[in-house]
């Protein structure tokens, strides 16, 4: 089975933290997590409040745990909030719907895992997410 390694989880947090920089974005916060859920990587950058590494990793694991990214999550929200309400009692991470967790994917469509990206606002996290995972040669699926 693939899975995403130290060295990947690594480079997306940089990379995101770089795109960060330089949009000139709030302090964020990034988890990266293998296709179980488990944590591979985490980091706050200076400043980034208490709660974010636990909405990172819902953000992460939520995308996981329903195969669609956490802004798809955010539009079911929309169209059935009490079924995403409901799942909170059932995730073990949690679920955040707002943008900002991706899956990833390797070349070969396996799934790796996820990234989760909080701090700013939601499409400013998803793009930091974007750009970690291009630049650790990861497919989104946003």
């Amino acid at each position: 089975m693939s899975t995403i390694s130290l060295a990947q989880g690594t480079t997306v947090i940089e990379a995101a933290f770089g795109r960060a920089r330089e949009l000139q974005l709030k302090p964020l916060t990034i988890a990266v997590l293998d296709a179980g859920g488990h944590i591979v990587a985490l980091a706050r950058q200076d400043g980034s409040s208490n709660l974010r590494p636990g909405i990172a990793i819902a953000k992460a694991s939520g995308a996981l745990d329903l195969g669609v990214s956490s802004r798809k999550i955010g539009e079911m929200a929309l169209e059935r909030p009490t079924f995403v309400n409901a799942l909170s009692a059932i995730a073990s991470a949690g679920v955040v719907p707002a943008a900002g967790g991706v899956i990833v994917a390797a070349e070969n469509g396996d799934i790796l895992g996820a990234i989760g990206v909080t701090g700013d606002l939601s499409d400013n996290d998803e793009l930091c997410a974007l750009a970690g995972a291009q630049a650790a040669g990861l497919r989104a699926l946003a």
